[in-house]
């Protein structure tokens, strides 16, 4: 299985698991100039969430959320800010993460609302 294709079937277990929770999917992988947004949602409660989804298989490298660093965290902030100028959207929004372990091709995942500031 190609990185890609990994990429996309942890996204795809991630959407899930947000539609069981009541959260509504408004874009996956969207992307401009300053990057990729994996997964954009609104929970529940009507809150804009902007998602990175991390696929791990094993944790040798470390945790997943361990990859989502400042560097990282800052082109996320610059997308999400540029979603929202392009939707005319001026709200509160919040980043999360998304952990999908592979477990001998059975996907878990451990959701981090507001992960990061």
């Amino acid at each position: 299985m190609t990185t890609r294709n990994a990429g996309n079937r942890g996204e795809a277990a991630v959407a899930g698991y947000l539609r069981e929770r009541g959260y509504g999917l408004l874009a996956s992988q969207w992307r401009c100039r300053f990057g990729e947004i994996d997964l954009i949602a609104r929970d529940p409660g009507g809150q804009l969430c902007f998602v990175e989804v991390k696929l791990r298989s094993n944790l040798c490298a470390g945790l997943p959320r361990e990859f989502v660093d400042g560097r990282k965290q800052a082109r996320l902030r610059t997308a999400a800010a540029m979603y929202m100028s392009v939707r005319e959207l001026d709200e509160p929004a919040r980043f999360d993460v998304a952990e999908v372990y592979d477990e001998n091709g059975a996907l878990r995942v451990e959701y981090l609302e507001n992960a990061f500031e």
